[in-house]
């Protein structure tokens, strides 16, 4: 139906790794069509802050790698992931655990402030059942890492269990308790369903599997928020191509075109790669 997008493809939410394909899979999403990405830091099993910092400093050379080799525009997202949290509440206890976990998150915010980043994530708490005790600590320190993102005026990625729309009301309970507009806080790994009455105004990072976007295409139109595409790439040598490949943006984003009309999927995909990415990310380079 449509003509092919000519614009700007964007992956929200995909990691690279130094021991992984590292720049030759930017490499692979620049060859399809990419042209910009967050590139979000990889999960890592830190003992102190001096080496989540040395963790962060990783992925931002990455980045950088990324942006010289390959020229693509790559934004950094920095956090610590809240599995690794739930892990080391068993290993280091809640205190211990709880202050490396929001200390990594300040020394994220820290690096944003300093132009190094743009985002905050990803952050949120477990995909998987837990204990009671452990789940109302998660909600409790989900809380003040969104408050922490508000006051410093920085969007957030949220890594979270799929529970559907509960999980996105839920979660926008605690956005209005933390302060933190919705908009800004990004539900990364979400599927396609990007209507007001499943997102309940969070901003969607859509995973694009075979069947998203047959879904998208029922939804957009009874969206209220914003909504991105991703991949969430892990770049693991054991798991070649887990969760999608790096071209799977462009070809999403191209199937899309061809499944619109040319002015509806023009008006659609220039939201979906350039003015929503730009709002919660900055905007684009000259």
């Amino acid at each position: 139906m449509g003509a092919a997008w000519t614009g700007p493809i964007w992956d929200t939410h995909m990691h690279l790794d130094v021991n992984g394909r590292g720049v030759a899979a930017a490499q692979d999403f620049a060859n399809a069509g990419g042209t910009h990405l967050c590139l979000v830091h990889k999960p890592a099993m830190p003992a102190d802050l001096s080496e989540m910092k040395l963790h962060y400093e990783a992925t931002l050379k990455m980045a950088e790698a990324v942006r010289k080799e390959v020229g693509l525009d790559v934004r950094v997202v920095l956090g610590p992931h809240p599995v690794v949290w739930e892990k080391q509440v068993h290993t280091m206890g809640f205190e211990a655990a709880g202050e490396l976990h929001i200390a990594s998150c300040q020394l994220a915010l820290d690096l944003i402030a300093e132009g190094q980043a743009v985002a905050l994530g990803e952050v949120g708490r477990p995909h998987y059942p837990v204990s009671d005790e452990i789940w109302a600590a998660a909600n409790a320190q989900l809380q003040d890492v969104m408050h922490m993102a508000a006051q410093a005026g920085v969007p957030i990625q949220l890594h979270v269990e799929d529970r559907g729309a509960q999980t996105n009301a839920e979660l926008a309970i605690i956005c209005e308790r933390s302060g933190l507009e919705k908009m800004r806080a990004v539900h990364h790994y979400s599927n396609a369903n990007v209507s007001a009455e499943y997102t309940h105004g969070l901003s969607t990072s859509v995973s694009m599997g075979k069947n998203s976007l047959v879904e998208l295409i029922d939804s957009f139109e009874r969206c209220t928020s914003t909504w991105t595409m991703e991949t969430d790439f892990l770049d693991d040598v054991s798991r070649p191509g887990a969760v999608l490949g790096p071209k799977t943006v462009p070809k999403r984003t191209q199937a899309l075109a061809n499944a619109l009309e040319t002015e509806q999927a023009d008006d659609l995909l220039h939201n979906v790669h350039r003015v929503w990415p730009s709002t919660l990310y900055g905007g684009f380079d000259p």
